[in-house]
């Protein structure tokens, strides 16, 4: 639950906007539709996990499976309308998520395009915060491909934490990590070389040579410095929380290190959101998401990630 939230914050920042009161109804539609997710996900695993894991709520007889499907349509349904609430370009995103959701857990979740639709999933809960705050998606959709992503990587090495399996899913998990961690810290603006030429302010001079550009230094826009230290100490923290539990994983890829590589991964979107937050200009916002993050490891403590 931890990890929703930095999602529609994420994109409401990548929007170029400030959280609002619809930012808030996104979220709110993204918690339901993620624990719709979750419920929905046992309820479809049932007759599975009474035989690899029967001390889950519905194999052990703690939960019955009608109302665990109650359960998600009922959350499915508040997120719905929380996300109509939030207004018509909030419910165009959060249909399909729920979609999404639905699909993926009762047919795509043991084919080759589930890894894909979880990721797209979590790429469209960032864009509904940037639908719901601005009504437009297009900004966001750099950081909802890095943040989808990132999830398709995590969610590959799960298909084998049940039983472990190849060190191939954890050893690309990994890479990807590096990746994303290069992309996000890489500053977006920057002009090529013919571009910032002709950028460059005019001055006026003697006749014959007025229109050469300024060979005077510009100056660093106000925020960027404090941005830039503030999204590569966040990446770091990113790839400090996924990176050691993938490579203790593909030198073991056991069902115990593999499942600790997965709620690593997990983790590791809450610093990820941040850092795309923070690299949108989103200061106050990315420190608001990485304060989640000590609340997600220690409450992870207590009921498994997974």
């Amino acid at each position: 639950m931890f990890s929703v939230p930095g999602d529609a914050l994420a994109g409401t920042a990548a929007a170029g906007a400030p959280p609002n009161a619809r930012t808030l109804l996104a979220i709110g539609s993204s918690l339901c539709l993620y624990e719709a997710g979750m419920a929905l996900n046992d309820w479809a695993d049932r007759e599975v996990d009474a035989v690899e894991r029967p001390h889950r709520p519905l194999p052990s007889g703690r939960i019955r499976p009608a109302a665990a499907l109650t359960a998600a349509c009922a959350l499915t349904g508040a997120g719905l309308a929380l996300a109509a609430r939030a207004g018509r370009p909030a419910l165009a995103v959060a249909a399909p998520l729920a979609a999404t959701v639905w699909a993926y857990d009762l047919t795509l979740k043991h084919t080759p395009a589930g890894p894909v639709a979880m990721g797209a999933a979590r790429g469209l809960d960032l864009l509904l915060g940037a639908a719901a705050t601005t009504g437009h998606t297009r900004q966001a959709l750099p950081s909802a491909a890095l943040l989808g992503t990132h999830t398709l990587a995590v969610t590959t090495v799960s298909r084998q934490e049940a039983r472990g399996g190849s060190p191939l899913a954890p050893l690309a998990a990994l890479a990807t990590t590096a990746l994303l961690t290069r992309l996000v810290t890489h500053r977006p603006g920057r002009l090529p070389e013919g571009r910032r030429e002709a950028a460059a302010p005019v001055l006026p001079g003697p006749p014959g040579l007025s229109g050469l550009p300024s060979s005077r230094p510009r100056r660093p826009e106000p925020g960027r410095q404090p941005a830039a230290h503030l999204t590569t100490a966040l990446a770091a923290a990113y790839a400090a929380t996924a990176a050691r539990p993938y490579f203790h994983a593909a030198l073991n890829p056991s069902p115990p290190l593999t499942q600790r590589a997965v709620g690593a991964g997990i983790r590791a979107t809450i610093p990820l959101q941040a850092t795309l937050t923070a690299r949108s200009r989103g200061t106050s916002t990315a420190l608001l998401i990485a304060a989640l993050t000590p609340l997600g490891a220690r409450f992870a403590k207590k009921v498994s990630v997974t």
